[in-house]
């Protein structure tokens, strides 16, 4: 699809758990004009879900969380960063958090230093006949 094609949006907001709606609404928003399935939307939204809420956790923080979106041919690459320091979990996103992502994602990463946390995502729309 050419249309939007290599756009690119970038969202900053606070760090805030009560904010990851606006997070995920404009992850539908932008896989919907790429003509994703409704459940492929979906799946987006639990991903960005997931990763938002392991970087800004139940009662967030000071800081901001921004993510990036690019529209890439048939799929949207997210990527996220926050700049509140990392969670002192080892493992940010948790062994329940990877299987739901690796069942609603085609690839995603996450990691982190003593100053930010990051992540990835890549989502391809599933070809139609």
């Amino acid at each position: 699809m050419s249309d939007g094609q290599g756009e690119q949006v970038r969202l900053t907001m606070p760090a805030t758990p009560q904010l990851l709606r606006v997070a995920r609404l404009t992850a539908a928003g932008l896989a919907s004009r790429l003509g994703f399935s409704f459940d492929e939307v979906e799946d987006l939204k639990i991903a960005v879900d997931e990763l938002c809420f392991a970087m800004v956790g139940t009662r967030g923080g000071e800081g901001n969380l921004t993510l990036d979106y690019r529209l890439d041919g048939d799929g949207i690459i997210i990527e996220g960063t926050s700049d509140m320091p990392a969670s002192p979990r080892a493992d940010a996103t948790g062994e329940l958090s990877d299987l739901i992502l690796s069942a609603v994602v085609d690839d995603y990463e996450v990691s982190s230093d003593d100053a930010s946390m990051r992540f990835r995502l890549r989502k391809r729309r599933t070809a139609r006949s």
